[in-house]
């Protein structure tokens, strides 16, 4: 039961996405650029700030 819960679950996502490219026609490429690119932001920002505390701490001699 519940694998034919997942199924039916990807199916309407499938059919919303296909629905949404139909509709976006030419643009589509355009703001699935942007959302990964968005997305790619926030990781490396997040990451950055991740290896900045991390060298503040090695260099004030804290333990990891």
């Amino acid at each position: 039961m519940k694998v034919i819960g997942y199924f039916l679950l990807f199916f309407v996502l499938a059919m919303i996405l296909i629905v949404l490219a139909i509709i976006l026609g030419d643009a589509a490429p355009w703001y699935f650029a942007w959302i990964i690119g968005t997305g790619l932001l926030i990781l490396t920002s997040a990451a950055a700030g991740f290896l900045f505390d991390t060298q503040e701490e090695k260099a004030k001699g804290m333990p990891q």
